[in-house]
């Protein structure tokens, strides 16, 4: 009898301790990358500037590839902002041009020459989480109209779903321009 009642109140015990704390799921890789590949295409919409168009419609060859380093970009003049022109974009939507200087959607896909190959989660991290390139504070700032503010408030999941989802995506080999001053000069 007390046998049963001692394996009743550790039943009971189990279900307290469930209850309170959770079960917490255990997600598969493939969950992940999945959960990564709606962030980036739905929630997070990399693809509005990361992929550059064709006309209206994305370039599937160059998905999550950055600003095609064959094309032009604009360029802003400060005179533009007499006429309230604070942003001049580039056809592709890729290449933005401001009172900033003129930046660059970078390549995402994860060719080790050109895209996040040779970066690791971490970095990927840390640059969302600090605005700063590779997430080292000491390399320039991340530029407009790259949103790293909001992306900064992400999970530290949802961060790793979307570095697992990266590394799936196709490499493209596309040298993307780096980011230019007001005198289109790299920083």
């Amino acid at each position: 009898m007390h046998r049963n009642f001692f394996i009743f109140g550790m039943t009971i015990l189990f279900i307290g301790v469930v209850i309170v704390f959770g079960i917490q799921s255990v997600e598969s890789q493939d969950d992940i990358v999945k959960r990564g590949k709606y962030l980036v295409d739905a929630v997070a919409a990399c693809g509005h500037c990361h992929t550059p168009r064709a006309g209206a419609d994305y370039d599937p060859d160059m998905y999550l590839a950055g600003h095609p380093a064959d094309k032009q970009h604009p360029q802003y003049n400060f005179s533009m902002m007499q006429h309230n022109i604070f942003l001049l974009v580039s056809p592709q939507l890729s290449a933005f041009s401001g009172p900033f200087g003129t930046s660059f959607a970078t390549n995402l896909t994860p060719d080790n020459e050109t895209g996040l190959g040779e970066w690791t989660e971490k970095m990927f991290i840390d640059a969302m989480r600090t605005g700063h390139h590779q997430g080292n504070k000491d390399n320039r700032k991340i530029f407009p109209p790259m949103p790293t503010k909001h992306y900064a408030k992400m999970t530290d999941a949802d961060l790793k779903a979307i570095w697992a989802y990266l590394k799936t995506i196709k490499p493209v080999k596309n040298e993307v321009s780096p980011v230019l001053n007001t005198r289109g000069r790299p920083y």
